[in-house]
């Protein structure tokens, strides 16, 4: 067994919204450290796809989930515990949206908040009991650059995010002394196939890119990668005096 305070091995971790991006790349980085990761996604099939082919395809288990959905949370949180313990949870999966207010519609609100908000409420409610009963987890929420400062055309995403942030430093202060860690990720503009899906739409997208690279201090975006790293770190012993953290991935953006 490796010494290294970043090794998974004989973990097991939660990851939601795992088919791309960000939420595929800590699977594959807790998995080639020795976790076992239960992934999942609303696309199913995209998740399955991702997964397949990959050097740890052994150390990974993919699942269904809709996170608005209650029913569904508690349908893939028996169905891992019902294969052992866990020890990680990673609040990955999120919905976005570009508007200020006089441009978001009751139904946008509600969708962002049923994915982004009561989506985190609805993992870490279900597997509460588990970490308390065992007095140990480790929780990672993905909140955003949009939870720590107010950003244009973000009206309902940064509503969502700040909300993230908030829930994260409560759940910290409230089970400290339970022996559980709940800490938040808070990326700048990140390279995920979401995001250049989105940028591919505009009519000069070069110039998006050009816009959006130069909105952080180190005048690039991020690669899911570099978020994923540190995932792990707050995942993992390396962090095991930290909590209630909002960890900044975004080149300097929050600095500035």
């Amino acid at each position: 067994m490796s010494n290294s305070p970043f090794n998974l091995e004989n973990k097991t971790a939660i990851i939601t919204g795992g088919a791309s991006g960000i939420g595929a790349a800590t699977a594959e980085l807790f998995a080639s450290v020795g976790a076992t990761v239960h992934v999942s996604d609303i696309d199913l099939k995209a998740c399955q796809d991702r997964h397949a082919s990959s050097e740890f395809a052994d150390k990974i288990i993919v699942h269904h989930c809709d996170v608005a959905d209650k029913a569904s949370v508690d349908a893939y949180v028996d169905a891992v515990l019902a294969a052992g313990m866990v020890d990680i949870l990673f609040n990955n999966a999120g919905a976005g949206m570009v508007g200020r207010i006089e441009q978001t519609s009751e139904e946008d609100f509600d969708r962002l908040y049923n994915v982004n908000v009561k989506g985190v409420f609805h993992m870490t409610s279900a597997l509460m009991p588990h970490f308390l009963e065992r007095k140990a987890g480790n929780i990672v929420n993905m909140a955003s650059i949009c939870g720590v400062i107010g950003v244009p055309d973000r009206f309902a995403y940064c509503m969502t995010k700040f909300a993230i942030v908030g829930m994260t430093k409560a759940m910290a202060m409230d089970h400290a002394k339970d022996n559980i860690r709940v800490n938040c990720i808070c990326p700048g503009r990140i390279a995920t196939p979401f995001m250049l899906d989105r940028i591919n739409e505009y009519p000069d997208p070069e110039a998006i890119r050009a816009d959006m690279d130069a909105s952080q201090p180190m005048g690039r975006m991020g690669e899911p990668e570099e978020v994923a790293t540190v995932a792990l770190y707050l995942a993992s012993d390396a962090s095991s005096f930290v909590t209630g953290a909002c960890e900044s991935v975004d080149g300097g953006w929050f600095a500035g």
